[in-house]
């Protein structure tokens, strides 16, 4: 895309010029093959906060009701913001083979 192009006059989006974004919510694409690394719950350390679910870009992780949560690894990407955010360290990120 050029410079002239992204500052042009667009009234609605299809008037955008096309760009590798997709017009596909991501619960239909499974992208959780791109994944070196998974998270992996400990849940004797979790404390059930919903933190890593709030924080889950691509919304991978489920939360029902007060279960501990269970991670979609079809849509995880394996970002580990979760692990990183969680402030109990109950989430751990493991070689995708482990």
């Amino acid at each position: 895309m050029t410079k002239e192009q992204l500052t042009g006059d667009y009234k609605t989006y299809q008037e955008l010029p096309l760009t590798p974004i997709t017009s596909v919510n991501s619960a239909t694409n499974q992208t959780g093959f791109w994944k070196i690394f998974k998270p992996v719950l400990d849940e004797s350390k979790c404390i059930k906060c919903t933190i890593c679910w709030k924080f889950c870009p691509d919304v991978a992780i489920k939360m029902d009701g007060d279960e501990f949560p269970q991670f979609d690894l079809t849509h995880c990407k394996g970002c580990g913001i979760c692990a990183n955010e969680c402030p109990k360290d109950a989430i751990t990120m493991v070689m995708e083979a482990e």
